[in-house]
């Protein structure tokens, strides 16, 4: 079985719209300072392409999450495998996350920062797969809806391929 990718979204408008909802954030946010949380491994290009694009002050920590390791479906278990360096209290926070599809991930994640005591939690995803969503999770943030296809490219992977593609794709299996 051989693999290929259709482009779903190309790169212009997966920079255009990334910088739409850095003017959006930016606006929201104000004078503050807002720390952004990268998801890894997936949202990195994401990440410190809306980095780039906020006005103000920004600062950035990461986290790891799993649910899905080498397959193409969330196995619905929440692993955090590297959690934050700094605290969040009072701060302003920014989850920055690739996709959101199931909703399990997001909900576990929030419900664990929150309990750190942020002084503003938001939610921001590249992308949102709602005909999958299993459980409610509120994004602010969300750059594209797209269908219920499996998707690589600019940060999302299979396997660990197909990251370094500029544009999001539709990973589909050739016999």
């Amino acid at each position: 079985m051989t693999e290929s990718v259709r482009v779903l979204i190309p790169e212009e408008e997966v920079n255009k719209r990334i910088k739409e909802m850095a003017e959006k954030i930016s606006a929201d946010i104000g004078d503050e300072t807002i720390t952004l949380i990268c998801i890894l491994k997936g949202s990195v290009f994401f990440s410190c392409e809306l980095a780039k694009n906020i006005k103000g002050s920004v600062m950035l920590d990461f986290m790891s999450v799993t649910s899905y390791g080498d397959d193409t479906k969330s196995s619905g278990v929440v692993k955090i495998i590297k959690d934050l360096d700094d605290p969040l209290e009072g701060k302003n926070v920014l989850v920055v996350e690739d996709i959101i599809d199931s909703g399990r991930t997001l909900s576990y994640l929030l419900k664990n920062l929150k309990a750190r005591n942020p002084k503003s939690l938001r939610l921001c995803t590249l992308l949102d797969k709602p005909d999958r969503r299993v459980v409610d999770v509120s994004v602010d943030y969300v750059g594209f809806e797209i269908p219920d296809e499996f998707v690589v490219g600019f940060g999302l992977d299979y396997a660990q391929r197909y990251r370094n593609l500029p544009y999001i794709g539709v990973l589909e299996f050739n016999e």
